[in-house]
């Protein structure tokens, strides 16, 4: 199943639920103390930060993502349609092996992906603090108005458009990401992929600097 199939089950799946029905999931789901988080959700921290905010620029923040778009990714993974680089572990015991989002998503059940991303959709986003360039925040602004706000609305921080969060988010994560569409390694639909063929690199850092300024 591709990515933009089980974002599609998904939104489905979850539509039969009222949203007083997943109000109250999402409070079951949002342990108020540390112990209560599950291993299988700690362990996500211990890349992506507490709670899934994350304080490296090659990690993303997962905070706030929506719930549909969080699970399509780890099944992404799971089908390899994302390239999945070893990482170092960034909490905890630092002594451990370099692992992947390939093989973390491997070893997780159906309900684990459900409620991990039930939980992270839960808590909030925090931008990441990065420096960027003041100069060509204006022209990124109209870049993303002309090319990415049909997927993007807001700035790219509407996160119920269950396109992932781009305001805020890190840049170099974002120029791994930007840079494994451009060789196939992860999955697009094709209108980015006509969006990116028209994006030239001024415009393309230009965008860089208008979702960094989103602090």
């Amino acid at each position: 199943m591709t990515a933009s199939a089980c974002l599609r089950q998904y939104r489905r799946q979850t539509s039969k639920l009222t949203s007083a029905a997943l109000l109250i999931l999402l409070f079951m789901l949002t342990p108020q103390v540390k112990a209560d988080v599950p291993a299988f959700i700690r362990h996500c921290m211990d890349c992506h930060g507490e709670n899934g905010v994350s304080r490296h620029s090659d990690v993303p923040t997962i905070a706030g993502l929506s719930a549909a778009y969080h699970k399509a990714s780890l099944y992404a993974y799971q089908n390899k349609l994302r390239p999945a680089p070893a990482s170092k572990y960034r909490h905890g015991d630092l002594q451990r092996a370099d692992t992947d989002m390939k093989a973390i998503s491997d070893k997780l059940s159906d309900k684990q992906i459900t409620y991990i991303s039930l939980y992270f959709a839960a808590q909030r986003f925090v931008p990441a603090k990065q420096n960027f360039n003041p100069l060509l925040v204006d022209l990124g602004e109209k870049t993303h108005q002309t090319y990415c706000r049909r997927c993007h609305k807001e700035g790219g921080s509407r996160t119920r458009d269950d396109s992932g969060l781009l305001a805020g988010q890190w840049s170099r994560y974002l120029i791994a990401s930007m840079q494994a569409y451009r060789d196939g390694t992860r999955e697009m639909d094709k209108k980015m992929a006509i969006m990116l063929d028209k994006l030239t690199e001024h415009e393309w850092q230009a965008l860089l600097a208008y979702y960094a300024s989103q602090q």
